[in-house]
């Protein structure tokens, strides 16, 4: 996580969620007992890991540095595929975005629906996306 300025005033700050799940089931208590028997995690992922990343983003979003005029991109969330839904998590921080918020992930847009990996249903979300083809105007 590090924050710099830009020539426009504004700053930008980042997260890798990437290493996320790594993190967490490391400090899980019974860790071992979930390798052996992984279908046991699946209650743990959909509640305690979505809240677990979320609480990652908020620390970023809710630093003394981050303001209005920053913006926080959020990197690495294709390692969360198969563990949560990354629309779970925007939900849950939304209340502390402050500036802007870009994610960077694999994935389709289509028609204002976002499709990690192309292999779940997407979401619709407010956002404006920059495309490989994007002309760069909203």
């Amino acid at each position: 996580m590090r924050s710099s300025p830009s020539r426009r005033n504004h700053s930008w700050s980042e997260i890798n969620v990437a290493p996320a799940f790594a993190e967490w089931i490391a400090a899980a208590e019974y860790r071992d007992a979930y390798f052996a028997s992984p279908d046991d995690l699946q209650l743990l992922l959909e509640s305690e890991f979505t809240t677990f990343v979320a609480n990652k983003i908020r620390v970023v979003l809710d630093r003394e540095d981050v303001s209005d005029r920053t913006v926080v991109a959020v990197y690495g969330v294709g390692a969360l595929f198969a563990f949560t839904r990354v629309s779970q998590i925007l939900k849950m921080v939304e209340p502390s975005i402050r500036g802007r918020l870009v994610v960077f992930f694999p994935g389709q847009y289509e028609q204002n629906n976002y499709r990690l990996l192309d292999a779940r249903d997407g979401w619709n979300y407010l956002a404006t996306p920059i495309t490989i083809d994007s002309a760069g105007l909203a």
